[in-house]
């Protein structure tokens, strides 16, 4: 049984790094459940639970090409500080989200802070990562 585009897929997943540090797993709540086909995940996850049959295991490496893409300089942007609201004490690592003109909201990183400027970046926290996962396929519907 191969998964068609368009069935109704539970997984289960722990996300790692590299350095073995997890960075999602679905272990403690209910399975992740998606459209195959539909876009929602990153090509790579696809990719990796289409020969899938319920009740298989799976241990994969998805580069960063079919994941979150590589880190972009043209989303990385430097600021005056003061166009920052008043009411925020910008910090190395704090997460912020600005509004875009579409009116749709950006979530960004602060990545440096200086007298004069604050350095945002709006890459994806894991663009440019290897990512590694275990995934156990729980069910498949058409």
């Amino acid at each position: 049984m191969s998964i068609k585009k368009g069935d109704k897929v539970k997984v289960h997943y722990t996300g790692t790094l590299d350095d073995g540090t997890v960075f999602d797993t679905s272990r403690e709540r209910q399975p992740l459940e998606f459209e195959f086909g539909s876009g929602q995940l990153i090509p790579g996850f696809e990719k990796a639970v289409v020969e899938l049959t319920p009740g298989d295991t799976k241990k994969v490496t998805i580069p960063h090409t079919e994941a979150y893409g590589d880190v972009r300089d043209d989303m990385i942007v430097s600021i005056e500080r003061e166009k920052v609201p008043a009411d925020i004490s910008p910090e190395v690592g704090m997460q912020l989200q600005l509004q875009q003109p579409d009116g749709q909201p950006l979530p960004v990183v602060i990545k440096d802070v200086s007298e004069s400027h604050i350095t945002l970046d709006a890459n994806h926290p894991l663009a440019g990562r290897d990512l590694t996962f275990d995934i156990e396929l729980v069910s498949v519907n058409s």
